[in-house]
């Protein structure tokens, strides 16, 4: 925790100056404060139909305040809603003419796994999720291994414990999934990544969600807009860096 404060302010004082980095941080324990009250703790349940359909846990109620505060300084963790998932992946689908079969889907930021699951609906060739944080990790873990689902169609799937912005992005063809995960730091660094994976023949899709930081991509790392919503944005390699 007290690495990853100082992380923290190391980046937002040399970006923001420290008079900022104070103002930052006294508004994200407020926020911090604000979210461990008794009505904010219940609305962190108000999604748990999934849980209870699947027998697994993926919500943020039962996040221990470690996590929770990492989040208000970074990026909070938030499980996507399922009916807006498999909206994505339908227009993805749509829009790109891939098959899923040949891809491997990966999450950075993965969370508890509720991603990584809702992907098994699939047939993606493999699964794989990066969560930084041990304890959503293992979350994740004990969720891939109970999950049931009568319409899973990918059983290969697996959770890596590990800094998402610097993961190696697989060379086969992929499909990057992000929601939100980092503050803008982060993505820049994903976004070198992304630069690194260029060099690759296979085909690179990111599907983006709350695409905070859309332009870093679009601009900075070689991918092309192709569609999406408010809510997402679905980027692919620009036919110029191919």
């Amino acid at each position: 925790m007290l690495r990853a404060l100082g992380a923290w302010w190391q980046a937002t004082a040399r970006r923001d100056g420290a008079t900022s980095a104070c103002r930052q941080l006294a508004e994200a324990l407020w926020e911090f404060a604000r979210d461990s009250t008794p009505e904010r703790k219940r609305s962190r349940y108000g999604d748990a139909d999934y849980d209870w359909d699947h027998r697994v846990n993926t919500t943020s109620g039962g996040l221990g305040w470690r996590e929770r505060l990492l989040g208000t300084l970074h990026s909070p963790y938030q499980p996507t809603e399922p009916d807006l998932f498999h909206t994505m992946i339908a227009d993805w689908i749509e829009k790109t003419g891939a098959d899923p079969r040949a891809f491997c889907f990966c999450d950075l930021g993965s969370g508890k796994g509720r991603t990584l699951l809702m992907a098994s609906d699939y047939p993606f060739n493999h699964i794989v999720g990066v969560e930084l944080l041990p304890s959503l990790h293992a979350e994740a873990q004990q969720n891939l291994g109970k999950y049931k689902g009568d319409s899973q169609q990918c059983f290969s799937l697996n959770s890596v414990c590990a800094d998402a912005t610097m993961f190696p992005l697989p060379a086969e063809p992929l499909l990057l999934y992000l929601f939100n995960p980092f503050p803008e730091a982060g993505m820049r660094r994903v976004m070198e990544n992304v630069k690194v994976r260029l060099g690759q023949p296979a085909p690179l899709y990111v599907l983006y969600h709350n695409p905070l930081f859309e332009h870093l991509l679009a601009q900075g790392a070689g991918l092309s807009k192709l569609g999406g919503t408010h809510q997402y944005t679905l980027l692919a390699v620009d036919s110029d860096q191919k």
